[in-house]
């Protein structure tokens, strides 16, 4: 017997079963209070998603030296379209002392000052950031928007500015775990019971998912704990949906294959670690592909994108660990009885032979080119799309599904001051030459005024005021010129930080990572396929379909974007992201077909395996697909857009890719390549069948 052979019979050993669901089991109640804690060490303050080495980032850095916590301003805006009346002023000022008590509320309050126009007024508050990024801010921000409104009088009140923004994006992410968790399982119940029409067998693979996330969740809370590994709401969150998604993708290979088994083998923990031994690689190829694609994040600049390459590799290594060993013990412990009311008994007919994958392989096979060809030409024409794809970026407004206090809040602000205000540019230089530098920016264009600077071992901090809204495009703009400034005075060493800054870093590193990280993705995934297809061929047409899925799945979501949701663009880091989750569990589904049709192919030939792969792995691939693009488009779920398009674009390139792509243009592709898509392998020199022995076959 086989090493391999010998490895697939150990989780279903009529003694080793009952190991391996102790084992689990003593394993899940030492992770669940763990994977509890997990929130308790996310990290959700700016230089945590930052690249490391962006200037704004370094300014972050030396703005502690300054002052002994990290704050963000929050501007408590007033406006009464009438006029601000003596009343009003009183009465913003006894607010003003009020907010000097409130939770998290650090230095002097600035303010209340009147607009020019003399119908708003506006304080300036500082709050403590803390170790808990914008968790920290909501107390905060929720103290000053109630006194505000408790006493104005008729005044219309806001409290916007980076704490604000900060407050409600932590508002948007609140719950999160649960929300995603809560959505997720219900969507993956009813789609399994769908599946599998049973009323128990659902259980097994949502429970083995289920118990793969706790024990991620708790490796993940001690890594973060102990190994500084950084984790924050983002990952978190997308950690959910990937483990569920992927585990329950791999149960239902597993299931399919030994329920297959079970009709060829009367004894069930043989049929299993048949099913284990056959269907274990190309899940462990599948697992492989997602792992690396994920680590390939790790040469990301943005630390938000390089973290959440190891928590997603993590969460899938575990659901690897739980479909491969906890599922297989548990449906042997329960035996066929768990497929009522349909069990496969032994020696019955296997109905994918037959069944509806059956009827479309057998007509793909008699006309492959015209198939292909058509099927690759409508995908083609969905990548007009891209011409709208504008990943250029969200303004703080077009970040939120709705429209929080803090965007109206910044709308007023900006009609009634300069449109900068609550969130100045930070600049540090030497002291010796602050002069200069605070002399060359209040000279740049788009800089309205700046500040009195302050001192700390040599260096100086000042603060400069936009003309402009801070997230706009004229913003960043003033960002590299006054950058290009006040590098130039001599002796210097100035520095441009602050909010504005901050997004135009961000954006820039996510633009290299895309150059970067993609081609770097493709060319793992590349040599995967090699090594498991044993060919060159084969691979090479299931990137350049993948690819094309992609591009396909882009521009049918950027024009649902621009014209359907009315968003205003995308993230930067869109592209990148969407690419590898489709790339990586696209290929999932490329590596479940092909295995199967390679096994086919050395029986029957090459033709005749695609039809028959095809029809043992199409049912089980769309209810994957199904169930996976489902718990991707729970992401639609949060107010945050970034996250409602990445669940958009996914779910929808999974559907393609399952629906389409997998199971006819890959089809298609290798009936018509027949033996030249095993190249260079013994595969490729393999006689075909005759044509008259193809159409018996058939």
């Amino acid at each position: 017997m086989s090493p391999t052979r010998r490895l697939a019979e150990l989780p279903c050993g009529r003694r080793s079963k009952w190991v391996v669901l102790a084992l689990w089991l003593i394993l899940l109640v030492a992770a669940g209070p763990l994977a509890g804690r997990l929130t308790d060490v996310e990290d959700n303050q700016a230089s945590s998603w930052l690249p490391g080495n962006a200037e704004s980032t370094q300014v972050l850095d030396e703005q502690r030296a300054f002052q002994p916590v990290d704050t963000a301003q929050a501007v408590v805006v007033y406006v009464r379209d009438s006029g601000i009346t003596a009343a009003d002023k009183a009465e913003a000022a006894e607010d003003a002392r009020a907010f000097a008590s409130a939770p998290h509320v650090v230095g002097p309050v600035t303010g209340p000052v009147e607009s020019a126009d003399g119908k708003a007024l506006q304080t300036i508050v500082s709050v403590d950031i803390g170790t808990g990024g914008w968790q920290d801010l909501r107390p905060a921000v929720d103290s000053l928007r109630a006194t505000a409104a408790d006493h104005s009088l008729g005044m219309t009140t806001h409290v916007t500015g980076p704490a604000g923004v900060g407050a409600d994006q932590a508002e948007a992410f609140a719950g999160i775990d649960s929300t995603l968790l809560a959505a997720t399982v219900a969507v993956v119940i009813v789609l399994l019971l769908l599946t599998y029409r049973s009323p128990v067998l659902w259980m097994l693979p949502l429970f083995s998912a289920a118990g793969a996330l706790v024990v991620t969740q708790a490796v993940i809370y001690l890594l973060a704990d102990h190994a500084g590994l950084t984790v924050n709401a983002q990952s978190a969150g997308i950690l959910i949906v990937l483990v569920l998604g992927a585990g329950t993708d791999y149960a239902l290979l597993l299931t399919a294959r030994y329920r297959e088994e079970l009709r060829r083998h009367q004894d069930r923990h043989e049929a299993m670690a048949f099913a284990l031994h056959r269907a274990g690689p190309a899940i462990l190829a599948s697992s492989a592909t997602v792992v690396a694609s994920m680590l390939c994040l790790l040469v990301a600049e943005m630390n938000s994108t390089s973290g959440l390459g190891p928590v997603c590799a993590i969460g899938v290594l575990v659901a690897l660990a739980a479909m491969t060993t906890l599922l297989p013990a548990l449906l042997v412990i329960l035996g066929r009885w768990v497929f009522w009311p349909v069990r496969p008994a032994f020696g019955t007919p296997e109905p994918t032979r037959s069944g509806r994958w059956a009827h479309v392989g057998e007509w793909i096979a008699r006309r492959p080119r015209k198939v292909w060809v058509g099927t690759a030409l409508a995908l083609a024409a969905c990548c007009v799309g891209l011409v709208s794809l504008n990943a250029t970026g969200l303004s703080t407004a077009g970040s939120f599904t709705g429209t929080p206090d803090s965007v109206v809040g910044q709308q007023a602000l900006e009609e009634h001051f300069p449109a900068g205000t609550g969130a100045p540019l930070s600049v540090v230089s030497a002291a010796g030459e602050s002069g200069a530098v605070r002399a060359v920016t209040a000279a740049t264009p788009g800089i309205a005024s700046t500040t009195e600077p302050t001192f700390h071992e040599g260096r100086a901090l000042f603060r400069a005021t936009l003309t402009d809204p801070p997230d706009s495009q004229a913003a960043k703009d003033t960002v590299d010129r006054l950058r290009t400034a006040v590098h130039a005075v001599p002796n210097a060493d100035a520095q441009v930080g602050g909010s504005t800054a901050v997004v135009l870093d961000a954006g820039r590193a996510a633009t290299s990572d895309n150059r970067t990280v993609i081609p770097l993705v493709l060319g793992v995934v590349l040599v995967i396929l090699a090594l498991l297809l044993r060919a060159v061929t084969a691979p090479l047409v299931l990137i350049a379909t993948v690819v094309l899925s992609y591009a396909a799945a882009l521009g049918i979501s950027a024009f649902f974007f621009e014209h359907v949701f009315h968003f205003e663009g995308q993230d930067n880091s869109f592209p990148l992201f969407v690419f590898v989750f489709l790339v990586a569990l696209g290929i999932d589904y490329n590596i479940f077909l092909m295995t199967r049709v390679r096994e086919e192919a050395g029986q029957h030939g090459t033709r005749r395996g695609a039809v028959a792969g095809l029809a043992a792995t199409g049912g089980v691939i769309t209810s994957a697909g199904l169930i996976l693009a489902s718990t991707f488009a729970v992401l639609g779920t949060l107010p945050v857009v970034g996250f409602a398009e990445i669940g958009f674009a996914v779910a929808l390139g999974v559907l393609l890719d399952t629906l389409v792509v997998r199971s006819v243009l890959v089809t298609a592709l290798t009936v018509d390549l027949d033996r030249r898509m095993w190249w260079p392998s013994a595969l490729s020199g393999q006689v075909p069948p005759s044509e008259e022995e193809l159409a018996r076959q058939l």
